[in-house]
């Protein structure tokens, strides 16, 4: 009999199951889609039961095949972040998931008090804004009487028969309630947010035990929930990006750009994981990457983002067409929300093929405006995420960046990250990370065609921003 650990990878827009043996191999993997609706501008919802019958689904995928001959001795669980679930005292959700793309209270955010944004800074490393999950748990309280947590709570809660109500301190330092460096929740945050304590999960380090399975569907019960991370921690971790001057890029529905450094900042930084010690990352984050990608391709009446690629690729530039695809406002390292998206530059000759190129330009132009603000020398940029499958994104990433770029040889490389934290706390030697192997993209644009291509980029970023830079 083989033993595996379960990695559960919930996302955006699927969640996938994988059993990892000691060794980093995959056994076997699952994935479900998980739908979004926007039933108003600038609100992002998910059905919180859809969204755990989806885990269900991918699980009893990845575990169809064992038949007797794998063991399950742990859980690993990786989520996406900022979204919030909210649920009463019998398990029940009490409104939807409130997607970490949602922006319904970013009105409420500005008028809060610049008091707050300094408090917010300089305990957790973040800002005050509309993606973080205080202001979702707010609004989700004003509405019931609830308990409130990230997706990683919610999960825990359901794994555990709801016998658990558990936060990881990564996921909860996206919350803009934990102090990243007493590590705990913060009592002048939570009066700041107006959230009360017994509304929200227990916090605990990333390897610290998060309960056993109950009553879960195709999983026996008493299987140890062994360690948790959110996902861009998650990948942050399975790239073995531990070092200064490396850094990640996930990119997937948006895009999160981490390097560790040495202890807490109090501007753009997030604690990714907490173990024996915690480890801090600067961290930016993209709003609109795939996303801008997916939305082109519907532009274009293509039938999928691997078809916009295709057609991309046919050109050589977008020659001078930008794409901004600031839908729900700018992210790192502008943070407008109040921008809104321009495709700029056209002539009577561009053609749909620029403007797909200029889709493809816009994500890695967004990732080179947070590497830009990194602090010291970029050695690599090591990338993952369901895009990175494009080696048109790549290569212009490379190109933009001027460094080389080492996309992950495997997609699953979040449910691997914590899969590999997993094993190390069961006592298992692993270190995956240094011996993965990556496709490798070299620059090959030249300094002055760079410059323009990115002070293009940068004039159409000031076109549309509201807020001054």
């Amino acid at each position: 009999m083989v033993q595996a650990v379960l990695a559960i990878d919930q996302g955006t827009t699927n969640s996938k199951a994988a059993l990892v043996t000691p060794e980093g191999h995959l056994l076997a993997t699952g994935s479900a889609p998980v739908g979004l609706s926007t039933p108003r501008p600038g609100w992002v919802e998910q059905d919180p039961e859809n969204l755990w019958q989806s885990v269900l689904h991918a699980i009893a995928t990845a575990t169809s095949f064992e038949d007797g001959r794998v063991e399950v001795v742990g859980i690993a669980l990786s989520t996406q972040r900022e979204s919030v679930v909210g649920w009463d005292r019998s398990g029940e959700p009490v409104g939807p998931v409130l997607g970490w793309q949602d922006v319904r209270t970013a009105e409420w955010c500005a008028q809060l008090p610049s008091t707050v944004d300094d408090l917010v800074r300089r305990r957790t490393g973040l800002r005050v804004d509309a993606m973080f999950s205080a202001p979702k748990m707010r609004w989700l309280l004003d509405r019931s009487d609830a308990y409130v947590g990230t997706v990683d709570a919610w999960l825990i809660h359901r794994l555990t028969g709801c016998q658990e109500h558990l936060t990881e301190a990564g996921n909860a330092s996206r919350t803009l309630l934990y102090d990243t460096v007493d590590l705990d929740w913060s009592p002048e945050l939570l009066e700041a947010f107006n959230i009360p304590r017994a509304a929200l999960p227990d916090v605990r380090p990333s390897n610290a035990g998060f309960g056993v399975t109950k009553d879960v569907p195709g999983l026996a019960d008493g299987i140890p929930i062994v360690a948790v991370l959110a996902d861009s921690h998650a990948a942050m971790y399975g790239q073995g990006c531990t070092q200064a001057g490396t850094a990640k890029a996930t990119y997937g529905t948006g895009s999160s750009v981490m390097t560790p450094i040495a202890g807490f900042e109090p501007s753009g930084c997030t604690l990714a994981w907490l173990t024996d010690r915690p480890m801090y990352a600067l961290e930016g984050n993209i709003v609109s990457s795939g996303a801008a990608l997916a939305w082109t391709a519907d532009l274009l009446g293509l039938p999928d983002v691997g078809a916009l690629t295709t057609l991309a690729a046919t050109v050589e530039s977008a020659e001078g067409v930008v794409l901004v695809p600031a839908f729900a406002g700018l992210g790192a390292p502008h943070w407008d929300r109040e921008a809104r998206a321009a495709l700029t530059g056209m002539s009577s000759s561009t053609t749909r093929a620029h403007i797909a190129r200029s889709a493809v330009d816009a994500v890695a132009h967004q990732i080179c405006d947070i590497t830009d603000t990194i602090p010291g020398t970029l050695s690599s940029l090591r990338a993952d995420g369901g895009a990175t499958v494009s080696g048109l994104l790549m290569q212009t990433q490379a190109d933009l960046l001027g460094h080389p770029v080492e996309a992950a040889d495997v997609p699953e490389i979040s449910a691997l990250g914590v899969a590999e934290l997993a094993w190390t706390t069961l006592g298992e030697t692993t270190g995956w990370a240094g011996k993965r192997s990556f496709r490798t993209f070299d620059p090959g644009m030249d300094a002055g065609d760079r410059d323009r291509r990115r002070a293009e980029w940068a004039q159409a970023v000031a076109s549309v921003r509201v807020r001054p830079a």
